[in-house]
């Protein structure tokens, strides 16, 4: 019985697998159309679609698995049958690594995250490395054996759009003209150069990017191009991106997820590590839109790296959060996030808001300017590894989620989120010139995440980081809300001089009411800091600059935000 169970077990949560791979991939590659047809708010609402399909269809097999194999289907010798049937049944997938993750998440499902043993999930992967044959199926090559203009401009034939490029001929000249500006004499009409272009085109935003890399004899670079269409004559390309960290940034954890059709995922990972060797595997599945599996490749790593230090958990540097428990590992780049039992009073939300607003920032366009984060149950912790002050805390603020059993530490409720230098701190040992660029691109970040139809709430420098490109990064998300529920206004002129000196203000205040004038002293206590940021962006104190932005989200504009820099845009020529 227990093997005639186990097979049923495997070909129901097979089915649910193939189910939801089945609508991933519908709704991905819809985005070819939506970007051709410039229905940007359709964008949207498909990524948001897309992130929500994978938790229904595990809570659609589960259902299903309660009903069918009735009393049976919680035995753990039914699931260790189950996984070996599993694995026989879907060893010819060409997404083997996502159908193993799929059968993890049911199984935590139904054990509530206990058990969690090499025997009854797929812990550790089964599945072959990549070959050179499956990389080779993703990509096309070019050589420039009729001459660079014809190759760029196959390249952008192959595309297939169903619009026509604006002015394709136009693309073809910047795209060689920068590419020789960005690689020197080594872009040319050599036999020793080889471009390779996967062949999926990703979406994301309003935007189409051709990922590839360049190849001349043993060095290998990006070739990322990224296409527009004007909502007029077409498609236009604008811009090449051939340095490694500009391409990292466009793959950066603080994006959304592309939406690209990878039907061997693993062997698009295999190609996007050749150009990003620094980034983890886990961060380059989320970025192709596999987030539940990268839960899985972080979890495996993160279980390696333990096994190779021997550093300590401790409290997270940076000002301690009202809300939330920060604690790293210093030898990692992740922070990890416990919520509070007892938020402080002055904060106003409660667990659930703190949980809501995590969600939204998940579903939201982060427009890189807000970090993504992981949300795990039930994760096991050495206590070894505990610092005593840490530990101490987590037991005192946090005791419904953290426990100690045996010679582990049992956190069932956490988030993580890739470290950064906190912004406060950043600043205390900038140069004169990183203060500058610094507090320039802070600016940037309010008004990019204003754009994307987001108010941070509490804008203090603390609930900042900065990355190691120097980007200012949003992650503290307990205040967060939807721009346009926010009503900027200007502070009234007082009625008598007395008012000024009185405790209480002269003017009634909403729950929802902002007032920006008073940004710059609750955000800047050095004067000098403040001066150098008003001289940057001083219009983010006036109320008329929110409303401004308000009405344009309201128009259902959707802004452009960029992935790169804007000098890095292509000239064109105008019409």
């Amino acid at each position: 019985m227990t093997t005639q169970w186990g097979q049923r077990i495997a070909t129901s949560v097979l089915e649910g697998f193939a189910n939801y791979r089945s609508t991933f991939t519908y709704i991905t590659l819809g985005a070819k159309k939506r970007f051709e047809e410039a229905c940007w708010l359709d964008v949207q609402q498909a990524s948001m679609d897309r992130i929500n399909l994978y938790d229904d269809a595990v809570v659609a097999v589960t259902d299903c698995l309660t009903e069918e194999v009735a009393h049976g289907y919680d035995s753990l010798s039914v699931w260790k049958e189950a996984k070996r049937c599993y694995a026989a049944l879907i060893r010819s997938r060409t997404d083997g690594e996502l159908a193993e993750t799929f059968f993890n998440s049911i199984f935590c499902r139904i054990f509530r995250h206990y058990e969690i043993k090499p025997e009854n999930l797929f812990v550790f992967s089964t599945q072959p490395k990549v070959k050179a044959a499956d990389e080779a199926s993703i990509i096309l090559s070019y050589r420039p054996a009729f001459g660079l203009v014809k190759m760029v401009d196959r390249i952008l034939v192959d595309c297939n759009f169903n619009i026509p490029y604006a002015d394709r001929r136009q693309d073809v000249v910047n795209i060689i003209r920068t590419a020789q500006q960005q690689l020197g004499f080594v872009f040319a009409d050599s036999k020793d150069m080889e471009i390779d272009i996967i062949r999926s085109v990703f979406f994301r935003n309003k935007a189409a990017y051709l990922v590839g890399r360049i190849r001349i004899r043993e060095n290998t670079k990006p070739f990322i191009i990224a296409l527009m269409n004007n909502e007029q004559e077409g498609i236009y390309v604008d811009a090449l991106i051939t340095d490694p960290d500009e391409v990292s940034i466009i793959f950066s954890f603080t994006r959304s997820y592309f939406m690209v059709d990878a039907p061997v995922p693993a062997a698009f990972i295999a190609f996007l590590q050749d150009l990003l060797p620094w980034k983890q595997r886990y961060e380059l599945y989320n970025s192709i839109g596999f987030y539940k599996h990268g839960k899985t490749e972080f979890y495996r790593d993160f279980v390696q790296h333990l096994t190779k230090t021997d550093d300590q958990f401790v409290i997270a540097p940076g000002v301690r959060g009202m809300v939330m428990i920060a604690f790293t590992l210093p030898s990692s780049q992740t922070v990890f996030k416990v919520i509070k039992d007892n938020i402080a009073p002055q904060k106003e939300v409660n667990k659930e808001t703190v949980k809501k607003k995590y969600y939204l920032v998940k579903m939201h366009d982060r427009v890189g300017r807000m970090a993504d984060t992981q949300e795990f149950s039930h994760f096991v912790f050495p206590k070894a590894r505990f610092h005593p002050e840490l530990l101490a805390e987590l037991l005192a603020e946090a005791p419904s989620v953290v426990r100690v059993v045996g010679d582990s530490v049992i956190i069932d409720h956490l988030y993580t989120e890739r470290r950064m230098i906190p912004l406060n701190l950043y600043i205390k040992d900038a140069t004169e010139q990183q203060l500058e660029a610094v507090l320039d691109d802070f600016g940037n970040a309010i008004k990019q995440l204003a754009a994307a139809n987001i108010f941070p709430g509490d804008m203090l420098l603390k609930n900042f980081g900065v990355t190691r490109h120097g980007r200012v990064v949003f992650y503290d998300y307990d205040e967060i809300c939807y721009l346009t529920e926010c009503n900027f206004r200007q502070i009234p002129p007082p009625r008598f001089p007395e008012d000024e000196m009185a405790a209480e203000p002269w003017y009634s205040v909403g729950a929802n009411d902002i007032f920006p004038e008073e940004f710059a002293i609750f955000i800047f206590a050095d004067v000098r800091i403040r001066k150098c940021f008003t001289d940057l962006h001083g219009e983010l104190f006036a109320a008329s600059y929110w409303q401004r932005i308000q009405k344009v989200i309201r128009e259902n504009q959707v802004v452009d935000v960029f992935p790169y820099r804007r000098k890095q845009r292509l000239a064109r020529r105008l019409s």
